[in-house]
């Protein structure tokens, strides 16, 4: 596969995630700025920014700024999914282009300013239903081949991310030890936690309806069947790694090494020590999540020519 293509899909992919994940975190927030208030609502949008990869503290210094960010970043995230993957329209099932095109020509309808403050749950069910479509009818049209691969890669990458950044900015500022169960007040912050990751009913499935801190981060960083966990990313993006270095000439043991210390990491933690350090833990998974990335671009799509022709 021509690296401009590899590079195309593996982005299409985490843009297309990227403004699903932003969408369903503004979402889950209007809400809770609806249902309830902390009195935190001061504190709540720069979590709310930073959660979302944002480094300019002003664009959560309040509901307006945060808006924009929020607008601005799944409106942008949309665009950018479809140039690229208008540059491998040959590569793609026209079913995925009709869809991602379709979400483009929609943003750009109901994500103005002026509607997104009007009705900004019009564009959030849209980003995220549109998400959803996408990747069904991927796994649904398209060659599970080394194109499929890197597509899998660039959700996944990108998934666990975002997961872990959510979980870390959360727990800062909410989780005290020894405060078990959580208080009325904070019910629904928590609640909001596991939205943001389309976990609740999972969660509920697996405990119960009490929200208990340990095992809010347990279900959202170890849980291995629930697709929006941190270890249920990480297994993932190791088996599109596996399978793209089966399919290719060009071979990495060290990016199957680094996708197999997250997986470890992940796997033979003790949760006890995970609570300890949650802020180091998860640092150190998005630290290796961009190590793997900076990986993939070296052996995949940014090598030198010479390495291509085996000089």
């Amino acid at each position: 596969m021509l690296s401009r293509v590899a590079d195309s899909l593996y982005w299409m992919s985490r843009y297309l995630e990227r403004a699903e994940y932003t969408s369903r975190a503004m979402g889950v927030h209007l809400n809770l700025m609806l249902e309830h208030d902390l009195g935190s609502g001061g504190s709540r949008w720069p979590r709310v920014v930073t959660a979302l990869g944002s480094q300019d503290k002003t664009d959560g210094e309040d509901f307006a700024a945060a808006e924009t960010y929020g607008l601005s970043q799944i409106v942008n995230s949309i665009g950018a999914a479809r140039e690229n993957a208008r540059q491998v329209r040959e590569q793609i099932s026209s079913e995925m282009w009709e869809e991602i095109n379709r979400l483009f020509h929609e943003s750009k309808r109901i994500g103005t300013p002026e509607r997104f403050r009007a009705q900004p749950f019009d564009l959030v069910h849209t980003a995220c239903e549109s998400g959803h479509l996408f990747h069904g009818i991927t796994d649904s049209t398209m060659l599970h081949g080394e194109g499929w691969h890197f597509i899998q890669a660039g959700r996944f990458i990108e998934r666990v991310q975002h997961t872990a950044r959510l979980v870390d900015a959360h727990f800062e500022a909410f989780y005290r030890p020894g405060f078990d169960p959580v208080s009325a007040a904070e019910h629904m912050e928590w609640l909001g936690l596991l939205r943001s990751c389309t976990a609740f009913e999972a969660y509920c499935k697996v405990y119960t309806a009490e929200l208990r801190p340990e095992r809010v981060a347990e279900f959202l960083l170890l849980n291995a069947e629930f697709p929006h966990s941190v270890r249920f990313g990480v297994e993932r993006l190791g088996r599109a790694l596996d399978a793209i270095n089966q399919a290719t000439a060009r071979k990495s043991d060290r990016l199957a090494k680094q996708a197999g210390r997250l997986a470890a990491s992940l796997s033979y933690t003790p949760l006890e020590e995970i609570m300890s350090s949650l802020h180091e833990f998860s640092a150190s998974i998005r630290r290796l999540c961009g190590q793997i990335h900076a990986g993939i671009y070296q052996v995949y799509i940014s090598y030198p020519i010479e390495a291509a022709l085996g000089a």
